[in-house]
């Protein structure tokens, strides 16, 4: 079982560490090809690659944040991102 950290900002990449999260690889861009049952998968998916992932037996843990508007568009660093409530929260998504 593995387990992806998805994400192209170094910032995220930061604060996952300082949290003691764990992962198996970090991945800029995830290929739902390479996710097998009983993976995990961490990040911000679109809703349709989280649903996939979901469907192919693995778990999806997103990192949500609480963004006011003046940061979006912006790198965020990791003290910004836990100034912002950054945490991994599960989700099961399927689609309708």
């Amino acid at each position: 079982m593995t387990t992806f950290f998805v994400t192209r900002h170094p910032g995220a990449l930061d604060w996952a560490r300082g949290q003691g999260i764990t992962f198996d690889r970090h991945i800029t861009h995830l290929d739902t090809a390479e996710v097998k049952a009983g993976d995990t998968v961490l990040g911000s998916l679109p809703v349709h690659l989280a649903g996939q992932v979901c469907q192919q037996g693995a778990r999806y843990f997103n990192l949500s944040l609480n963004l006011p508007e003046n940061l979006r568009g912006r790198e965020l660093d990791a003290q910004t991102l836990k100034e912002c409530g950054a945490l991994l929260e599960e989700f099961i998504v399927k689609k309708g």
